[in-house]
């Protein structure tokens, strides 16, 4: 009997807003804690966390038999790397540090088989059609992936308009942190400015039917952005829970 995939991140959207968190640890058993923990979403980060190719495809395993629908970043556009990871089994994707509408057209033809793009074939090889069991994978692999960019910069903020409109962008990522950077603001991500730059781009992407997501740690920037209209929210990371809460068993027993 043919295997089926599950329906891409996208197709979640319709839910409402969906909260979701970051796994960066490379570990199975906290991705297996994090996936059972009723969170809509988890972001398997590969680039700022030393996560190679057989981690991912262990942490998409482990996550598999949970709710949560699994997101993986990836260290950049490149169109080997995309390749690599939709390979191994990825079904959703979050590309960082997108510019411009080229950049974003570069990106969803990576992700596209020929005619419409440029990804290798492999179905045959890899865990992405599950060794040629899913019937129908090649010619209807667009349906089972979905595709997201990440707007960190003012150069993207002030193209959002247009990479939002680009066909193939499934939805739009808002990282507040990068952005901050480029805005001289390095390390503020609630600054009233950031903010303002942060809302501008979801007005942007909202008005091409394009649905809008943001990282935001801070509970009441989190309600915020989601008050102004995001559809999904990053508003935590397995390494700072495991961070902050070791530090408050250090302080509660000081030694």
């Amino acid at each position: 009997m043919p295997l089926r995939l599950d329906p891409p991140f996208r197709d979640r959207l319709s839910e409402g807003p969906l909260i979701g968190m970051w796994v960066t640890s490379g570990s199975p058993v906290v991705a297996e804690i994090c996936a059972g923990s009723g969170l809509d979403w988890l972001l398997i980060d590969t680039e700022h966390t030393p996560t190679g190719l057989e981690t991912v495809q262990s942490l998409l395993q482990t996550i598999a038999a949970y709710p949560s629908t699994p997101m993986v970043r990836a260290p950049s556009g490149d169109a080997v790397a995309l390749k690599q990871l939709l390979d191994l089994g990825a079904q959703n994707l979050l590309v960082p540090m997108v510019d411009s509408a080229d950049e974003a057209e570069a990106v969803v033809r990576a992700v596209r088989y020929p005619p419409r793009g440029v990804r290798g074939v492999g179905s045959a090889l890899s865990r992405s059609a599950r060794w040629n069991r899913v019937e129908g994978y090649l010619p209807n692999a667009e349906e089972f992936t979905s595709l997201f960019v990440q707007i960190e910069s003012t150069a993207g903020v002030a193209a959002a308009t247009e990479i939002a409109a680009v066909d193939g962008v499934d939805g739009v990522f808002v990282g507040p942190s990068d952005l901050a950077a480029s805005m001289g603001l390095l390390g503020q991500q609630t600054h009233p400015d950031v903010t303002a730059a942060v809302l501008s781009t979801f007005e942007a992407v909202r008005a091409q039917g394009k649905p809008v997501g943001v990282n935001a740690f801070d509970p009441a920037q989190a309600q915020r952005y989601l008050d102004a209209g995001a559809s999904f929210v990053l508003v935590g990371a397995d390494v700072t829970l495991l961070a902050q809460g070791s530090e408050a068993l250090a302080r509660r027993h000081p030694g």
